[in-house]
């Protein structure tokens, strides 16, 4: 009899397991075909919060997609969205810093796929999007913020190893969002500069935000492949990526009502 409850447990965990569905959905801005991927709770029923997921600087690979599906299991739906075009991705730095700068140049064109992405998971039948959030990594966490200064209708975002954006006295009065900056305290990506030009800013506007330093941790300390890129101030932290990711959560219960 144990035998077979135990067989019973482990059927309906990956019963459960096989609930997260994953799309690719296309979309488009200004005439530039994007490709991104949904994932979602197929056993939910009603409608849940949104997440929208920003890819670091290689473009939207498996880790972006990982997340997305991370927060699917968690109850949410997710969108990991593409801010190259095609789903574009690449393993070498200096293309990767390349395809970047191309988006960060054009503040309208960087703002206006976020929103894009923003416009394609509001869309979704089973998205609750009076209650929606963005997270990003690296250049997807810029965008994230990116995305809050356009005065988005979003409750919270929360950011992991983001270079800052230069932000207005008008941008940061846009942000509707609550703030969680994940940063590494010896993230050498990061300027002590960009950081307290950026907090001047939300302080000077009222903005709700928490500056998290996580101690110890460099640039990309979220990722666990980081170290193979063989990159002078990149490296996985354990305990800060555990950390960061559960101050999201928190956020997220705070203001998502998850």
């Amino acid at each position: 009899m144990r035998a077979i409850a135990g067989l019973l447990i482990l059927a309906v965990a990956s019963s459960a397991g096989a609930a997260v569905k994953t799309k690719d959905i296309e979309y488009e801005h200004d005439g530039i075909k994007l490709k991104g991927v949904l994932a979602y709770d197929d056993a939910a029923t009603g409608k849940r919060p949104g997440v929208l997921v920003f890819h670091e600087w290689w473009g939207l690979n498996d880790y972006a997609k990982m997340r997305a599906q991370q927060l699917a299991e968690s109850g949410y739906v997710a969108f990991a969205a593409d801010m190259y075009g095609a789903g574009k991705v690449t393993d070498h730095p200096k293309e990767a810093g390349k395809m970047a700068q191309e988006v960060r140049m054009n503040r309208d064109v960087w703002q206006g796929r976020a929103q894009a992405a923003l416009k394609v998971l509001q869309g979704q039948e089973n998205v609750d999007k009076e209650h929606i959030a963005a997270i990003g990594y690296c250049f997807g966490g810029s965008t994230a913020l990116i995305l809050a200064a356009s005065g988005a209708p979003i409750k919270a975002v929360s950011t992991f190893h983001a270079a800052l954006p230069p932000l207005t006295a008008d941008d940061a009065k846009k942000i509707q969002a609550r703030l969680l900056i994940n940063n590494g305290a010896d993230d050498s990506f990061v300027s002590k500069d960009s950081i307290e030009a950026f907090r001047k800013a939300l302080d000077a506007a009222g903005v709700k935000y928490l500056f998290e330093n996580h101690p110890g941790a460099v640039h990309s300390f979220t990722v666990k492949e980081a170290d193979k890129h063989e990159i002078k101030g990149m490296a996985y932290n354990e305990a800060a990526d555990k950390k960061s990711w559960q101050a999201m959560q928190t956020l997220f219960k705070d203001t998502l009502g998850k």
